[in-house]
């Protein structure tokens, strides 16, 4: 089982990154990563240089559908998260989500584990909540023989945004400052626990089904924020600033960064007041869930990857 060929689409990111390390911890080693960001896949090659990383541009016919040949497993992690305009939303949820799908159909791939997101089932509505959604419908009317999972905001190893950017910006400032009351409840998912429920879908090939991945606990954003600066040991001030003035500051910024971090959307996304579905996740994919502030103390002080950093 071991030897089984899984391909990535999109696994030079958080999850990818993370999954590459624990797939190998558990012995599989037929793994091929396929993505498009170069300084990322960088990283995944001098981490791993065991496993073929490959350059590809999913939005564009290439040469990149050939090693989808033989392939046992497909795990599905091209997205979009996060830009100022529609197009790149377009580009790499739905246009080369197609073309993945028309790879695992051409090489008749039996099985392909599809990474939606907790955000289809949101009352926000922004390019990238749109965009996923229509990303799941596309993959579940394909008719190919799959699993979906809908993590929420996710946290660990390898993080270049959201938490990781926070500890990293904390780092950076004297003073760190929260929207509005800070009172947003998260959900928040430590992405090696949704990696080892990834894993438990390639072993038992569940399938026909989508499941909500949430974190297991309600924690408001201010005491993520407070968790940060206890793990990584950061002594900036944390203070609270007017909603309206964050929201002010992220589009100046975003007006001269075409690739913010935090966006006036997400800041939207965040204080929308979600709250997502838990299941008995544990217990349906046999996983021993990781406590909040455990997980975060391995997400900064892992002597392996805690220092490894992504681009984005």
């Amino acid at each position: 089982m071991k030897e089984t060929r899984i391909v990535i689409p999109g696994g030079a990111g958080l999850v990818g990154q993370n999954l590459v390390a624990r797939l190998k911890a558990q012995g599989y080693n037929n793994l091929i990563v396929l993505d498009k960001f170069r300084a990322n896949l960088d990283i995944l090659r001098k981490t791993h240089p065991d496993v073929t990383a490959v350059y590809a541009d999913l939005a564009e016919p290439g040469g990149w559908e050939q090693h989808f040949e033989s392939a046992d497993v497909v795990v599905m992690l091209q997205a979009q998260i996060g830009a100022p305009t529609l197009e790149p939303f377009i580009r790499n949820n739905i246009t080369a989500t197609r073309h993945v799908l028309a790879a695992i159909k051409q090489y008749k791939v039996p099985y392909t584990v599809h990474i939606s997101s907790s955000v289809v089932n949101s009352v926000a509505k922004d390019f990238y909540t749109d965009t996923k959604r229509e990303q799941e419908e596309i993959v579940v009317a394909s008719g190919i023989e799959c699993v979906v999972l809908r993590p929420t905001l996710m946290f660990g190893w390898f993080d270049r945004k959201h938490l990781g950017w926070l500890s990293r910006f904390m780092h950076r400032v004297p003073v760190f400052p929260i929207p509005g009351s800070g009172k947003y409840m998260r959900q928040p998912l430590y992405v090696g626990d949704f990696c080892n429920v990834i894993i438990s879908c390639i072993d038992s090939r569940i399938k026909g089904a989508a499941y909500n991945i949430s974190g297991l606990e309600q924690v408001d954003y201010i005491d993520i924020i407070r968790q940060i600066k206890r793990a990584t040991r950061a002594r900036c001030a944390i203070i609270k600033i007017p909603y309206g003035l964050f929201d002010a500051l992220l589009r100046i910024y975003a007006l001269f960064d075409k690739n913010p971090p935090f966006t006036a959307d997400q800041l939207k996304a965040l204080t929308a007041g979600d709250e997502f579905e838990v299941i008995d996740w544990p217990g349906i994919f046999q996983i021993r869930p990781t406590p909040f502030a455990k997980a975060m103390d391995e997400t900064f002080n892992d002597p392996t990857y805690s220092h490894i950093a992504l681009e984005f």
